[in-house]
C-alpha cells in the first residue's frame, strides 16, 4: 500500500513540474440557448512549452476563465511533442504544414532574424525555443488550425543525425561537406 502511495506521489511530482512556459493564444465566450435564456461558457486555447524543443496546444472549456485556461493548459502539458532544432535556435530545413483550410510554410532563418511570424504560429514558436525562423500562414485564420498546421509541420522536422541513424550512416556522410560549394562554382568558372 504505501509504495503504491509513493508512485502515485511520484507521478505527481513529474506532472507539476513548473518547467514548463505557457501561452494564452484565444479565448472565445460561446453561448448555449437554453428554455431561460442563454448560459454562457468560455473556450481557451493554451500553448505549452519548455523552451529547448518541446511543445503542446491544448484546449479546455468551462463557465469560468480561469478553469478553461487551467484545463487547456492541462490537456496541453498531457499533448507534448519534442522537436529537432538545429543549434537550439532555428528549425533543420524548410517545411510545410497542413490541418484542414490552414496551411502554413516554416523557413529556417540565420542567426539574428528573430520570429517573423504572427500570432498562434508565434506563440508555439516562443514556447519551443526557436529563436531565428521565418513562416507565414497561407489560407484559415482560425487559431486552431493555425496551431494545429504548426505542428504538423514541425512533427515532419527530421535532424541530420535521425536521418543518418535511419539510414545507417554517419552524419558527415549525409550533410554536405562546406568546402565543396566554393570549389565547385569555381571549376565550372574555369571550364567556360
Amino acid at each position: 500500500m504505501a509504495e503504491r502511495d509513493n508512485r502515485r506521489n511520484n507521478r505527481r511530482d513529474r506532472d507539476e513540474t513548473p518547467e514548463f512556459a505557457d501561452r494564452l493564444v484565444a479565448i472565445n465566450r460561446v453561448s448555449k440557448t437554453v428554455k431561460g435564456g442563454k448560459r454562457f461558457g468560455f473556450a481557451a486555447l493554451v500553448v505549452v512549452g519548455d523552451q529547448k524543443g518541446r511543445v503542446g496546444f491544448g484546449k479546455g472549456k468551462a463557465k469560468e476563465v480561469p478553469e478553461a485556461i487551467r484545463k487547456a493548459t492541462e490537456a496541453a502539458k498531457r499533448n507534448m511533442v519534442r522537436v529537432p532544432l538545429k543549434e537550439g535556435r532555428t528549425l533543420h530545413h524548410d517545411i510545410d504544414g497542413r490541418h484542414g483550410a490552414g496551411r502554413v510554410v516554416m523557413r529556417t532563418a540565420p542567426q539574428g532574424t528573430g520570429i517573423i511570424a504572427g500570432g498562434p504560429m508565434r506563440a508555439v514558436f516562443e514556447m519551443l525555443g526557436v529563436q531565428d525562423v521565418v513562416a507565414k500562414s497561407v489560407g484559415s485564420q482560425n487559431p486552431y488550425n493555425m496551431i494545429r498546421a504548426t505542428l504538423n509541420g514541425l512533427s515532419k522536422e527530421q535532424s541530420p543525425r535521425s536521418v543518418a541513424q535511419r539510414r545507417g550512416k554517419k552524419v558527415a556522410d549525409i550533410l554536405p561537406a562546406r568546402d565543396e560549394a566554393p570549389q565547385e562554382s569555381s571549376q565550372v568558372a574555369e571550364e567556360a
